[in-house]
């Protein structure tokens, strides 16, 4: 209770919390919702926000607000897929070339400086193309898991060579402490804050991409996703016909996922920094 207490002194955490819960809310809603989210005409077609239909109506005949609910949901499962996949890839990258060094460094860094300097959004583009029909939630998630994390194995190499050349890694070894006590109890506590910041980082960038990649139509636009809800929105033209509650409905929902998971990164990651630790200790 007292690390919550703390955080919550930070608006940014505070903010990005109460976002991050009622989204979360919007996501497990989705499971008691009175509608399937693939079938059409089960409502009135188009019809404004109102006391009974809180969001309206598309031109679908589909309920906007429990379609955004699967859209919240989808979403989030692809972002999580391809965050935590991901962060073990470039977790056990970025520690094995920094630590071990010599070939391993040399190998791995290759790898992942390929990856790098591709055009990373046409071989996505690409890859869609041929996989479309067989994108899920899942395979989606494991694509751009795939392509998302080759910067953040370099960053947390960084960070691993420079707690190699410090005083307590020879200590350590010194004292006859091998490489996963090493690694697991002294490294691994310190990127911490690398780690979490980068998984944050790299759920938005997931959604950011899913979003982009719909809109492109090359995922099944039988998912209701952000990306997709926003696709149907516009390819019914509905700004252009005044349904402003169909095509907002998505925008706004992805601006307040992009925002909350931004502040509560800075917010969390700032908090989990030894260095900030010491600051606070300090000020008290």
């Amino acid at each position: 209770m007292g690390v919550l207490k703390d955080l919550f002194k930070d608006y940014r955490f505070a903010v990005g919390f109460i976002l991050i819960c009622f989204l979360s809310f919007l996501a497990v809603a989705s499971f008691f919702s009175p509608y399937d989210p693939i079938e059409w005409l089960q409502v009135p077609r188009d019809k404004a926000p109102s006391w009974s239909i809180i969001l309206g109506t598309n031109s679908k005949g589909q309920d906007v607000f429990w379609e955004a609910t699967f859209a919240i949901r989808n979403s989030l499962i692809i972002a999580l897929i391809a965050g935590l996949i991901s962060r073990v890839i470039a977790v056990l990258v970025g520690f094995i070339a920094g630590y071990k060094g010599s070939i391993y460094d040399r190998v791995l860094m290759g790898i992942t400086d390929g990856l790098l300097v591709i055009p990373l959004f046409l071989i996505l583009v690409l890859v869609a193309m041929l996989l479309r029909e067989a994108l899920t939630l899942v395979s989606t998630g494991l694509l751009l898991a795939f392509f998302g994390w080759a910067w953040d194995a370099r960053t947390i190499r960084s960070q691993v060579l420079s707690l190699r050349e410090r005083e307590f890694t020879l200590t350590s070894v010194l004292s006859g402490n091998g490489t996963l006590s090493l690694v697991s109890k002294e490294y691994l506590p310190l990127t911490i804050p690398l780690i979490f910041s980068t998984l944050i980082n790299n759920i938005a960038w997931a959604i950011g991409m899913e979003i982009v990649l719909a809109i492109l139509g090359l995922v099944s636009l039988d998912i209701p996703t952000l990306g997709t809800t926003l696709q149907w929105a516009i390819n019914y033209q509905a700004m252009l016909l005044g349904h402003w509650w169909w095509i907002l409905t998505p925008v706004i929902l992805t601006i307040l996922l992009l925002v909350a998971l931004y502040w509560f990164s800075i917010s969390v990651s700032e908090y989990l920094d030894p260095r900030m630790r010491i600051q606070r200790i300090g000020a008290k």
